[in-house]
């Protein structure tokens, strides 16, 4: 067992490794008790995992925690608070763009990395960011209409 220093949402944490190979995820729920990033299919091909890492949209759940020792690390958690959400987040918000909820912290996380490297991004943009997180309720529409408000406002 070893120690892993991780920079999470701004703050700096040591949890304990047994395996160099357990994927940050794990670490972020279990160890950390942050709930934003879930659990999906653990192949990296759904989204519902995903968290920042130096601001670009990564799949925790493939994603060794030892790989990511000294980056910048942002969960769900990081973006904002209740109180304060982050303009993805209030726009999520303001168009209800969630049913189940499963995929949404996906497609936040993502749509965050979109706006910041392009942030008035056209609807086949938007679309083509958010093709790789799956949403089995059909609320794409409004999570398309909450992106757009989201770089409309920024």
């Amino acid at each position: 067992m070893s120690d892993l220093t991780l920079q999470v949402n701004g703050q700096v944490h040591t949890v304990p490794i047994d395996d160099p190979d357990t994927p940050l995820l794990y670490v972020l729920r279990d160890d950390l008790a942050l709930r934003g990033p879930k659990f999906g299919c653990g192949l990296g091909q759904c989204g519902a995992c995903t968290v920042l890492v130096d601001g670009q949209a990564t799949r925790s759940c493939i994603t060794r925690a030892v790989d990511v020792g000294g980056r910048a690390i942002t969960t769900l958690e990081g973006l904002g608070r209740p109180e304060l959400p982050s303009r993805v987040q209030a726009a999520f918000i303001t168009e209800q763009a969630a049913q189940c909820g499963y995929c949404t912290n996906g497609m936040i996380m993502t749509a965050t990395a979109l706006l910041a490297r392009t942030p008035h991004p056209s609807e086949a943009e938007v679309r083509q960011a958010l093709a790789g997180t799956l949403c089995r309720c059909g609320s794409h529409v409004r999570v398309l209409a909450a992106v757009q408000r989201a770089a409309a406002e920024g």
